[in-house]
């Protein structure tokens, strides 16, 4: 039988107060329901803010004349990636609850901050600090382990990150109303009032987890990794423009790698790095967050192709096109939020008796089917609207069977190390991903009328590969975990070390 055996990890924050158990076994009560309903919708803006952004991404590039649209998106998910670990950290210290708040919080700002740009630039530091929304995804469901009773968990976990039907299918007809009739900056002031409002559910209606954990924070290592990707990404951004051969493009790429190279070594040498990297040794959390990053990385690129793709006028005889505008496009959107929220079911009320590894590489091999149908016939509108929800109902099963296979792959006291390093994984790909995307089709640029950028079918189709190829990956990985995970416990030496620290009091 396939097993996963527990594996040292010296490096791992101590724990203080810590119970081994998840919260009391009470069920379903009307509190433990709106807590649940105000963590779906935070995570639901998650989503919907990143699909807001690609939607009106073609109008924010007109509006400042910019062929770097990509930056929207990878400022947001670089950010997410660097600040995961983190916020990982400090929630070990000060609690899951306090941290999720903090981060809304600090979204909510980014996202006034974009409302009120004036400059391109500006726009960007607001996306940049509505990153801290990625964060919020796996304290979500550490907190929901933490304090929600044991029989909830499962359920509630897969709801949590799957989201709600009205909510999900509701969403892209939200959006397409709020950009046609009140203009881009419409949706930044839509996330600042729900974000708070929210923010004040959440206080109301859940408990702060009682888990703690002794931690450092590494800030040397959050410098290298964030400015070593901003540097790569750089390189390959403006790479199609500047020359792939020339001084300032290398400049930037060789900088980059120096930098990472450099956290790569601080992360072997530091007792609490950034990302630690040792419990990477464990062949569940590898692949898991392997697989995760490959899910999330082909759901970005997917979703960032179709505005651009169904908003382009089919009189320009690009082979593709259905000239839509934002409303229009919701009628695309729609069905992949729909196949969503029924995958992230399916898994919920499966997974006691289904492996969540087995739901995870079933949706992953599902992408990959329904991006290359999209690769093949992206010009006939009912086609591509079927391939749209399939690709959704495979999202939603990885969407809802990762944290499953994280909460069954480490102890209780582990859970927000592990989880921020698949949230790091998951924004680290999706960060890098639109970059390459807007590389392939910058480099298949057929027109440009009135400010707006045009690509070739070959370019769109290219990018529907990239999507296809990165589920596959994921496929791969998914197949490779072990049929039986066994908890990743604490080792002797920090059970020793335990014993020896000072108590953390838990909030």
């Amino acid at each position: 039988m396939d097993t996963d055996s527990p594996t040292p990890d010296a490096g791992v924050a101590t724990p203080d107060t810590v119970p081994d158990t998840p919260a009391p076994d009470d069920g379903w009560t009307p509190r433990l329901v709106a807590s649940l309903i105000a963590i779906v919708l935070t995570l639901e803006m998650l989503a919907v803010s990143y699909m807001m952004i690609s939607i009106a991404l073609p109008h924010i590039a007109t509006h400042f004349h910019t062929d770097q649209g990509a930056w929207l998106l990878t400022a947001f998910l670089l950010v997410g990636a660097v600040s995961a670990p983190l916020v990982g950290r400090l929630a070990d210290l000060y609690g899951k609850r306090r941290l999720l708040l903090a981060c809304m919080i600090g979204a909510a700002s980014g996202s006034l901050l974009s409302a009120l740009a004036g400059s391109y630039a500006l726009l960007l530091a607001g996306r940049a600090l509505t990153g801290l929304l990625t964060p919020c995804l796996f304290l979500s469901y550490s907190l929901i382990r933490d304090v929600y009773p044991a029989r909830t968990v499962p359920l509630a976990v897969s709801i949590a990150t799957s989201g709600m039907g009205v909510i999900t299918v509701a969403a892209p007809f939200l959006t397409g109303w709020l950009i046609d009739d009140f203009g881009f900056r419409s949706i930044f002031w839509f996330a600042v009032i729900l974000l708070l409002v929210l923010a004040v559910v959440l206080v109301w209606t859940t408990d702060e987890s009682p888990v703690r954990a002794r931690a450092r924070l590494d800030v040397v290592g959050a410098s290298l990794i964030g400015g070593g990707l901003a540097c790569v990404l750089v390189g390959i951004s403006f790479g199609p423009t500047w020359g792939w051969t020339a001084g300032s493009t290398l400049t930037w790429l060789v900088v980059g790698v120096a930098l990472l190279a450099c956290w790569l070594w601080s992360a072997t040498v530091i007792r609490q790095p950034l990302i630690d990297l040792r419990i990477l040794r464990r062949r569940s959390v590898a692949l898991t967050t392997a697989g995760a990053g490959a899910c999330y990385g082909a759901g970005v690129v997917y979703s960032l192709v179709l505005p651009i793709m169904c908003m382009t006028p089919a009189s320009l005889g690009l082979g593709y096109g259905f000239g839509v505008d934002a409303t229009g496009f919701a009628l695309f959107q729609a069905p992949f939020g729909a196949g969503t929220l029924i995958g992230g079911i399916v898994v919920g009320l499966t997974v006691p008796r289904l492996r969540a590894r087995d739901l995870m590489a079933a949706g992953l091999f599902i992408e990959t089917a329904a991006a290359l149908a999209s690769a093949g016939m992206h010009d006939h509108r009912g086609a591509l609207i079927a391939f749209i929800a399939v690709f959704g109902f495979g999202q939603g099963l990885i969407y809802a069977a990762i944290p499953n296979l994280v909460i069954a792959a480490v102890a209780p006291q582990l859970q927000a190390t592990a989880a921020s390093l698949v949230g790091v994984s998951q924004s680290l790909v999706s960060a890098i991903v639109p970059v390459v995307a807007f590389a392939l089709l910058n480099s298949h640029v057929a027109t440009v009328v009135d400010g707006g950028v045009f690509y070739t079918d070959g370019g769109i189709t290219a990018v529907f590969w990239l999507s296809s190829g990165l589920a596959l990956a994921g496929a791969v990985a998914a197949m490779a975990l072990p049929r039986v995970i066994r908890p990743l416990s604490l080792t002797a030496d920090d059970e020793e070390a335990r014993a020896s620290a000072t108590a953390v009091p838990a909030a």
